[in-house]
């Protein structure tokens, strides 16, 4: 594992404990999704990056934007990394804080009508009730 891999995943661990109102509010959502087959992580480590939210199987990426997503600076260095998670084949969804909370239906409507329907033979299904 190259170095930066591992400090992706080391940092990735401190910011599963350390996830925004928004962020906790989308994860208890998709947490449901995943027992229908999906299977999103938080804070997912690609290369040098860190996903907020990624289904790994359809290289999904989701991206809370906060208010820290608002200078020149910060929106040419998201610009940067949506092109390198986009040149590894990856596709970046961005959903602003402010729409999580105003309706956090639609945003996880909005995540979930970018997947294919979860497939019971390619996915793993929920246990029998």
């Amino acid at each position: 594992m190259r170095a930066e891999e591992i400090r992706s995943r080391l940092f990735a661990k401190k910011l599963r404990a350390k996830m925004t109102k928004a962020e906790v509010l989308l994860w208890a959502r998709l947490k449901e999704a995943n027992r229908h087959g999906y299977n999103f992580r938080r804070q997912h480590p690609i290369g040098p990056y860190i996903a907020d939210f990624a289904c790994a199987l359809e290289r999904l990426a989701i991206e809370i934007d906060g208010a820290t997503h608002s200078s020149d600076d910060e929106i040419r260095h998201d610009a940067k990394r949506d092109a390198y998670l986009k040149a590894r084949g990856w596709r970046v969804l961005r959903i602003a804080n402010v729409d999580v909370y105003a309706d956090l239906d639609a945003a996880v409507a909005f995540v979930l009508a970018q997947l294919p329907p979860p497939s019971r033979d390619v996915r793993r299904a929920p246990p029998p009730p």
